[in-house]
């Protein structure tokens, strides 16, 4: 029987039923409560389109389409609410996520959401709980979102100042009225915060989502970036998740990761509280053996691989390391609580639905075939000379090829995920390619105003 948590609200005029396509863009229908009362069952329709555009509005194309696509047609799929999401988003409007469906009633297998929703449940399925949470990073400055699309979002101030220096409590007023603006909208949401600080660039901010199963997390995650949109924008400011928008330091969205059964956390080892157990580096196996073929999820955009660089933080190489914030992956032992695993490559315009499922994806291949990672590396993994060690994919098209040859994360993601994802990358690909009046150098105008406010 279908739950009444939509009566329970309080007074409601509308209802924001909302998804995430592949770009991370918060998409949907807002209806009326009589609109949605009729709907919350069988979904409401919405073009397929809603994962077919790219973030200038164009078709993407140059692709098989899967059946639901019908050739370019333009058919409906349905977009049906979780009601364990609904919440009352402010006076008189709810919020609800949804997934995507076929009108023939199978799931979207290409919806992030639902990718997702496949791996949680196949951990379950083999008696696994998994733990995740985001450090979300952005960039807010003093101009208002009006001002900074005059200006094509160039030469924009960074709001609190121009010094630098990361956890800095000594910031102007204007710092602390948006970070406290924004936690007091998830207290009123419900949105469950551990900490938030200024990081390494002028006008970069942190916040630290709590750990919750996957989707939850992937959920908080897509609902704290809104908030945090809405807040600049009443304030009269603007904020972006670009992972680089200036020469500055760039951003990430990093993930942590913990993995338990009936006896516990099984990344921690009892009678070697200070050494990877067992399970630990088969997880640690499968990820580090896909870390190449999922990079495009972690760094989805153009722009993403321009915070590559060495020395500043974000990790240039396939390595992992126990304490070592320059690896890809970071193993913190930190006891049968807080044990864990860091993915410290995702760019900050990383959809976390689909980057979360394909680490989960990684690990849960290296926990079923019970793989051995590569050896930890000890040592600063920046600056090594070449050939040292596996370095990130440095563009876009490389990642995407090296997607494209696997097979192994297909086993988890399915084909149709990794095939449509193969194809929107490779038309973002094209579209800079054939679209911006650029030098790979720099960041081009057209990756600003494809990006800053969507991305």
């Amino acid at each position: 029987m279908k739950s009444d948590k939509f009566g329970d609200l309080a007074a409601v005029s509308s209802v924001r039923l909302e998804a995430t396509n592949h770009d991370g863009v918060l998409i949907g229908k807002t209806l009326s409560p009589a609109k949605y009362r009729s709907c919350r069952d069988k979904g409401v329709a919405v073009p397929d389109l809603v994962l077919g555009l790219d973030l200038g509005n164009n078709s993407s194309l140059g692709y098989d389409h899967p059946h639901w696509r019908r050739n370019g047609l333009i058919t409906d799929i349905e977009l049906r609410p979780d009601e364990d999401t609904l919440i009352e988003w402010k006076p008189g409007m709810a919020s609800v996520i949804g997934d995507l469906w076929t009108l023939q009633g199978e799931p979207v297998a290409a919806d992030p959401r639902q990718a997702l929703k496949r791996i949680a449940a196949a951990y379950a399925e083999r008696g696994l709980n998994v733990l995740a949470c985001v450090e979300i990073e952005a960039t807010v400055f003093q101009e208002s979102i009006d001002q900074a699309r005059a200006q094509q979002y160039q030469n924009l101030t960074p709001l609190g100042g121009k010094s630098g220096a990361a956890l800095v409590h000594a910031k102007s007023p204007d710092h602390t009225e948006y970070m406290e603006a924004v936690v007091a909208r998830f207290d009123e949401i419900g949105l469950p915060w551990e900490a938030w600080s200024d990081e390494a660039a002028t006008g970069q901010i942190e916040f630290n989502i709590a750990p919750a199963d996957p989707v939850t997390a992937a959920d908080r995650w897509a609902r704290a970036r809104q908030v945090m949109r809405e807040v600049a924008y009443s304030l009269g400011r603007s904020v972006t998740f670009m992972s680089k928008w200036s020469a500055e330091y760039g951003q990430g969205s990093h993930l942590n990761v913990s993995v338990s059964d009936s006896d516990g956390n099984i990344f921690f080892d009892a009678s070697a509280p200070h050494e990877p157990s067992e399970r630990m580096l088969h997880f640690l196996g499968g990820v580090m053996a896909t870390l190449e073929a999922s990079t495009s999820f972690a760094l989805p955009t153009i722009t993403s691989y321009r915070r590559l660089m060495e020395l500043e933080g974000p990790p240039t190489t396939q390595t992992w390391g126990i304490a070592n914030k320059s690896c890809a992956v970071r193993a913190v032992l930190a006891g049968p609580s807080a044990s864990r695993l860091e993915y410290r490559l995702p760019a900050s315009d990383s959809n976390m639905y689909s980057t979360l499922a394909a680490f989960l994806a990684g690990g849960l291949l290296g926990l079923d075939d019970k793989m051995t990672p590569p050896p930890r590396f000890e040592r600063m993994a920046w600056a090594l000379a070449p050939g040292t060690v596996p370095v990130v994919p440095k563009n876009l098209y490389d990642a995407i090829s090296a997607l494209d040859a696997d097979d192994q994360l297909r086993r988890y993601l399915g084909d149709e995920f990794v095939n449509y994802w193969v194809g929107l990358r490779r038309w973002e690909w094209l579209a800079f390619h054939t679209g911006a009046e650029r030098t790979d150098e720099q960041i081009s105008v057209w990756e600003s105003l494809r990006y800053f406010e969507l991305a």
